[in-house]
């Protein structure tokens, strides 16, 4: 991002949001902006106004979603915007004549990286600098199994890049473009404000260093255009639903040999039928009958992709009771294996034949002594 974007483009009102928004706005507010005028978007199909303002709007979010490089905008915003002024001043114990170099003054890192050598002193030359990619957002949605166990995805991303047709060039096809004779190549103009020289993008080739007489009619001659990529990304087993992958180098291309930008992607997660999850650990509710817990049992316990495994249930087992299998849950961080956790949950029977009916009258006949909600009804008394 070139300073004079910082210094004339206002990235909060291009979202929509004040300055002191937290960063949660400001994603909230790029996802809906981004949405509506996403040119795959049915309604933006055509549309070369929502294409152009999705840069904008994928522009601002890159700057304001970063802390750094907010920092950096609202530093540098804050300092023209204030009236910043610069002394004619002295350097080395000189006096006169001499110039005050900001270079010195921010240490060649902080705010200096942001200004990206715009202040010169007289005599110096503006330098080209690379530019590293824009970092890239998107989502994807997946079955509950491929979170658990990872899953390879193809993810299709628009964004700005190379010109297809030009390759980047903005030149017409068989031509080539030529160096920019007022700032010869570097893409900077120097300008002396008499304290101090101070360089700014090029007029004449708008930064780019090269002028191109005939232009590529796909691009204008911009060098630049929106095109879609489908790419491959490996997502890692254990990714939970709402989590951000980052996977590096493949945002955004950089300029002028700057590397690639990131590409995070959000993923969202199916629900399972039989599974859920909590942490590490799945989780599994497995029907009971009374008998079973009351006498106790061995039961069956389904798995994730694996056998079932057996559990052995104690007489006199609460219903609602967690039996914890270890090593059957998410893989971790460290490569070892979470658990899984089965609650019991009573049945009740909704068609008893003869047979059963009389064993539970039996049972309630020999368990009449025993009023279960005995111990409730008193402690509801209390207080």
């Amino acid at each position: 991002m070139s300073t004079k974007d910082y210094l004339e483009k206002d990235y909060y009102k291009t979202l929509g949001v004040p300055k002191t928004a937290k960063t949660a706005d400001i994603k909230k507010a790029y996802r809906d902006l981004a949405r509506k005028y996403h040119p795959d978007a049915n309604a933006n199909k055509g549309n070369a106004d929502a294409g152009e303002r999705f840069k904008e709007i994928t522009e601002a979010y890159n700057v304001l979603s970063d802390e750094k490089q907010r920092k950096e905008y609202d530093e540098a915003r804050s300092m023209f915007g204030g009236g910043f002024r610069v002394p004619t001043g002295t350097r080395g114990g000189a006096a006169g004549g001499s110039t005050f170099d900001l270079g010195d003054l921010f240490g060649g890192d902080g705010l200096g990286d942001v200004l990206g050598g715009i202040f010169r002193g007289r005599g110096g030359t503006a330098q080209s600098r690379a530019r590293r990619g824009a970092d890239v957002e998107t989502e994807t949605t997946l079955p509950f199994g491929d979170s658990i166990d990872g899953a390879t995805v193809a993810l299709r991303l628009t964004g700005e890049g190379p010109c297809p047709v030009c390759h980047g060039t903005g030149a017409k096809a068989g031509t080539v473009p030529r160096v920019c004779p007022d700032c010869q190549g570097t893409g900077q103009q120097s300008r002396n404000l008499g304290g101090f020289g101070m360089s700014e993008p090029c007029k004449t080739c708008r930064g780019r260093g090269l002028v191109v007489d005939d232009p590529c009619q796909s691009c204008s001659g911009s060098g630049r255009a929106m095109s879609s990529r489908t790419i491959q990304a490996r997502i890692p087993a254990g990714v939970a639903d709402g989590q951000r992958i980052r996977i590096p180098g493949k945002g955004a291309p950089g300029e002028h040999g700057g590397r690639n930008g990131d590409l995070y992607v959000r993923v969202h997660v199916k629900p399972h039928p039989v599974f859920g999850r909590n942490g590490d650990n799945l989780t599994v509710t497995v029907p009971v009958s009374i008998s079973e817990l009351a006498l106790g049992a061995e039961i069956k316990v389904p798995t994730h992709r694996g056998p079932a495994v057996t559990v052995r249930v104690p007489p006199g087992t609460p219903n609602g009771q967690v039996f914890r299998v270890p090593g059957r849950g998410v893989r971790k961080k460290d490569g070892t294996l979470g658990a899984l956790l089965a609650t019991v949950d009573i049945t009740v029977p909704q068609d008893l034949n003869s047979k059963a009916r009389s064993a539970l009258e039996d049972l309630r006949i020999a368990t009449s002594g025993t009023d279960p909600r005995e111990e409730l009804l008193k402690r509801a008394k209390q207080n």
